[in-house]
């Protein structure tokens, strides 16, 4: 399995604790995000996340920012992107098993780091349940 992970600023310390995790099960993971806290815009590290997941390159990807807004709202330009914003495992689960995302967007200002882990765990655990999803997950791309 590959990840494309990406982050701005308030990303950092989630994004290297994310890498560890992913590392340690060897799942391979493509950096695109900032290794410091000195303040970047996020769009430039969003999309070369979405491309890589477009393109099938890496399976999933992993966003964070402040809110985790930007990044969502960036990701989702892409029309076969299904970037779910989350800050509890719970909705984790659910926009796996009901959206079929390909992308997890992680609010940094308002998640812990062991909480992000845990979302982490849960989005690349939980499948897509598909039957009456799938009809709806084909609509999505529709505009």
């Amino acid at each position: 399995m590959k990840i494309s992970i990406g982050n701005d600023h308030a990303g950092t310390d989630y994004k290297f604790a994310i890498v560890e995790l992913l590392q340690s099960k060897g799942i391979e993971v493509e950096n695109y995000g900032t290794d410091s806290h000195s303040s970047v815009d996020y769009p430039d590290f969003v999309h070369p996340v979405a491309k890589d997941v477009v393109a099938k390159k890496s399976d999933f990807g992993i966003l964070i920012c402040g809110s985790a807004n930007g990044v969502a709202m960036t990701a989702n330009k892409y029309q076969e992107i299904r970037a779910g914003l989350c800050w509890t495992k719970e909705i984790v689960e659910l926009i796996r098993q009901h959206n079929n995302a390909n992308i997890l967007c992680i609010p940094a200002r308002y998640t812990a780091i062991p909480q992000a882990l845990q979302m982490v765990e849960t989005f690349l655990s939980t499948e897509f349940e598909g039957g009456r999803h799938q009809n709806r997950v084909n609509k999505i791309p529709a505009c």
